[in-house]
């Protein structure tokens, strides 16, 4: 009794340590959530706020206004295209890294440009806007060229992906447009036969024969016939029967007389 007691209490505890879990699993979610939709739309009041200081307002104010949104745009669109292609390709995790350290140059700057806001001595503020500005381009330079380097680098991959697959397809079309081939091994497919049991040439063994070995048992066959009967003859070829003439030898020449035509003449020899 008291071994089930204290099951049921762990059991308690435990299912009651799961939810306190849960539930603050799903604050910090739900807070991560606020966090993210404040600050996104703080930040599009920000960008809508220096556009409007940007094109509606003149002087040091309105320079200001639109380093500002220069830095910040810049900045933003090169963060979110290196967060996008670091998914794809690992290399950019160095050049996300090398961004960090350049965005923390860019949130100075724009501090010094947010405090410069409120700044009263607009001369002051004057003197130091060059200054400003050089190093306002400098950081948009960096990030313009690390976001259209991923963005280039993308590119290339996604062309040559592109040209490789290209290559594959012409060779299968190729290959599938290659009938005539196939067409002359059907036919000879077609012309193939089988070899007839027993269907030998005279004289030979029973079994297959395959097409072509016919004919040449069978003129081996008609040789074999002719010299049998010329065997059983019996009679020689110089050997006449009663009542006939024999044959009447030729009579060959002199080889000594035979005359080639490399050999030279036979002089006459001179008596004194």
């Amino acid at each position: 009794m008291e071994a089930a007691i204290v099951i049921m209490a762990l059991l308690f505890f435990a299912f009651v340590a799961l939810g306190v879990y849960a539930t603050v699993k799903v604050v910090k979610a739900a807070k991560r959530g606020v966090d993210r939709t404040i600050h996104q739309a703080r930040r599009t009041v920000e960008d809508t706020t220096l556009r409007a200081k940007s094109f509606g307002q003149a002087g040091v104010g309105g320079d200001l206004a639109q380093l500002r949104l220069s830095l910040r745009t810049s900045m933003r669109a090169t963060q979110d295209a290196l967060q996008a292609g670091v998914a794809e390709d690992a290399s950019l995790k160095e050049s996300l890294d090398l961004f960090q350290r350049l965005t923390a140059h860019g949130r100075e700057l724009d501090e010094d440009l947010k405090r410069l806001e409120r700044e009263p001595d607009r001369a002051r503020v004057a003197a130091q806007l060059k200054d400003l500005r050089e190093r306002t381009e400098r950081i948009t330079h960096a990030a313009d060229s690390l976001r259209w380097a991923a963005r280039d680098r993308a590119r290339q991959f996604a062309e040559d992906d592109l040209t490789s697959l290209s290559a594959q397809i012409d060779l299968e079309a190729g290959a599938l447009r290659h009938w005539s081939g196939a067409t002359a091994q059907d036919q000879a497919s077609d012309d193939f036969s089988w070899p007839d049991a027993g269907a030998g040439a005279p004289g030979a063994e029973r079994g297959q024969v395959w097409p072509g070995e016919a004919d040449g048992r069978a003129a081996a066959s008609a040789s074999e016939s002719a010299e049998a009967d010329g065997a059983n003859a019996g009679q020689r070829p110089d050997t006449a029967a009663p009542g006939q003439q024999p044959p009447q030898a030729i009579t060959a020449r002199d080889p000594r007389r035979t005359a080639y035509p490399w050999e030279k003449t036979a002089r006459p020899e001179t008596t004194n």
